[in-house]
């Protein structure tokens, strides 16, 4: 496919909603047009900025002034590319400034929009099991050493009088099941949480100073990723709980909206690639996520080797994983259809779980 024009990516920033899907699809997945994109933001921006024009009014601008607002306000590298483009620029400025959109996307089941300079890099439609040892735990450095981690939006988990309040608190079907399995009885309890979303801010300086720490040298980031920053979102979510007297769960089906990541403009070749050539990941877990699909799509599911096994099974034409404790005490089964993971998981055998699984309502 062609990659779009400067003009559409323009407008996917200020008129999302007008651009083609085929289009907004293709740059969401395309190196080359997210780079692009990146440079007409950033355009964008210091236009924007260098005018300091409310959105909702209408006015007058004194083109000249802007024009040289903007160029004191340009790094030297931006400005000389800036300048060469500024007869296009001074034509567009002659336009309202309007609030900045990068792009909209509703996903499937629940749906989430990403907003703000936000562009969709990851969404979850298969996961797939990583073997993580305790040692690697031990290993795994603190995500903080490479940048700022901020929770921007807590799950807020809550129960909930019925099925009815669950859908209506969440937006997403709640599941029935068809048949208890033995020894589950009665009406289950109905649990929920809304979205949750994090933000990480890459900062080269930190995890410089990390890597020197451990005596190792940080390798040069790609163009682009100092700085940049990654959004991840999840939920909401629905649990229907079927517990023991003791209030042990004895079987839980639940749906939630499956995780996805957005980016402030970096594709997600170039962050998995530079994230996982980072000191200190354990060298197996590293080869474990590197043959992880690429195409941005396969959630990799931790699961602890020493205390659960993994296999894989088929519910309804949708590829599953099924987790099994060595013990046998305990079985879970994970799946997602349409953006959304269900999960099926109790102290019952994983024969039985995936009874239950395959005959949801």
């Amino acid at each position: 496919m062609r990659h779009p024009t400067d003009g559409t990516l323009r407008r996917l920033l200020d008129e999302p909603a007008g651009v083609p899907d085929a289009d907004r699809e293709h740059v969401a997945t395309c190196p080359t047009c997210l780079g692009d994109l990146g440079r007409v933001r950033t355009d964008a921006r210091l236009t924007g900025a260098a005018l300091e024009v409310p959105a909702v009014v209408d006015v007058d601008v004194d083109v000249d002034a802007a024009w040289a607002r903007l160029s004191r306000a340009t790094p030297p590298v931006t400005r000389a590319t800036a300048a060469g483009r500024s007869s296009r620029w001074r034509a567009a400025v002659r336009k309202p400034v309007v609030a900045a959109v990068s792009a909209v996307v509703l996903f499937t089941g629940a749906g989430v929009a990403a907003a703000n300079d936000w562009l969709p890099i990851f969404r979850t439609e298969r996961v797939d099991p990583v073997q993580i040892t305790s040692t690697d735990l031990v290993q795994l450095p603190d995500l903080s050493a490479y940048g700022d981690l901020q929770v921007t939006r807590e799950p807020d988990t809550e129960q909930v009088a019925d099925a009815a309040t669950a859908r209506e608190r969440t937006g997403l079907t709640v599941p029935e099941v068809a048949e208890l399995p033995e020894g589950v009885t009665g009406q289950p309890a109905y649990q929920v949480a809304g979205v949750v979303s994090a933000t990480f801010t890459f900062s080269a300086e930190k995890a410089a100073q990390a890597a020197t720490a451990e005596g190792e040298v940080l390798p040069p980031p790609p163009a682009g990723v100092d700085g940049s920053a990654l959004r991840l979102e999840a939920g909401p979510g629905v649990a229907a709980v079927w517990s023991q007297p003791t209030g042990v769960p004895t079987l839980v089906v639940a749906h939630v909206v499956a995780p996805q990541v957005y980016s402030s403009g970096v594709p997600f070749e170039t962050v998995r690639d530079y994230l996982l050539s980072l000191p200190g990941l354990p060298a197996g877990l590293t080869d474990q996520l590197r043959d992880l699909s690429a195409d941005g799509a396969t959630l990799p599911l931790p699961v602890p080797a020493e205390l659960v096994t993994s296999s894989t099974a088929d519910v309804g034409g949708s590829p599953a994983t099924v987790l099994t404790s060595r013990d046998g005490l305990f079985a879970g089964v994970v799946w997602v259809e349409n953006g959304v993971m269900t999960g099926v998981a109790g102290s019952l055998s994983a024969d039985e779980l995936l009874s239950v699984a395959r005959d949801l309502r």
